[in-house]
């Protein structure tokens, strides 16, 4: 089946309102209540694996175990560091420190975390530079796990630092951070947000977000 397609039966929007609530959660934001976060309603969670080439997350393994025996959907995330090594490297780490996906119905593709970081906006890059060191990434993730991973960012970092492409908005699922009462302007040709990212805070730690859809369009979304 063509990528196109996937990605349409994956992330169905459903012509009611329905959201499913979920959250992230990275090793700074402290302990995090899984049971207590299932037990309000969350069902899934995206965790912080890798960042760059040499980091990885000193809480994922803990964190990522307590989501399964919590009973939620999980995947792994990581943090873009354009400025080092290439997409393709940085993509492969990922994957062997916890970015890795199966078809078992409970596993995420993993999640690309690309936004303002340490150094500056745009890492020092082009906006050309810039798509060919995602796509680099993108592409290797496929090659390495059958799946496209899903892209966190701004409206304004992706404007600002990719000229607004739309080269991922058929494959990629988009994951768009924006606290406020809504989503605000989507980027990059995607039609829609399949996870929005709307708060840096959640009661049982983390971030909260919301998937745009029902829970058996997140199962997909897992399944493959």
């Amino acid at each position: 089946m063509k990528a196109s397609m996937l990605l349409a039966a994956a992330l169905h929007i459903a012509s009611t309102s329905a959201a499913v609530s979920g959250f992230d959660v990275s090793h700074y934001q402290g302990t995090v209540n899984f049971a207590g976060a299932y037990s309000a309603g969350a069902r899934f969670v995206i965790i912080k694996a890798t960042e760059g080439t040499s980091y990885q997350d000193p809480k994922f393994s803990d964190n990522y175990v307590g989501a399964t025996k919590a009973g939620f959907i999980r995947g792994a995330y990581h943090f873009a560091r354009p400025d080092g090594a290439s997409g393709t490297a940085q993509a492969q780490y990922f994957h062997s420190h916890g970015g890795g996906w199966s078809k078992d119905g409970i596993t995420l593709p993993g999640m690309l975390d690309i936004e303002y970081g340490p150094t500056s906006t745009c890492y020092g890059l082009s906006a050309t530079a810039m798509v060919n060191w995602i796509t680099a990434f993108v592409n290797e993730y496929h090659a390495l796990t059958g799946r496209y991973p899903l892209i966190y960012t701004t409206n304004d970092w992706w404007t600002t630092c990719t000229g607004n492409t739309k080269k991922f908005s058929t494959t990629c699922p988009l994951v768009l951070a924006r606290y406020g009462s809504s989503v605000g302007t989507i980027p990059g040709g995607w039609p829609f947000q399949t996870i929005w990212q709307f708060n840096d805070h959640y009661a049982y730690g983390g971030d909260s977000d919301t998937f745009n859809g029902q829970l058996a369009n997140l199962k997909k979304l897992a399944t493959g």
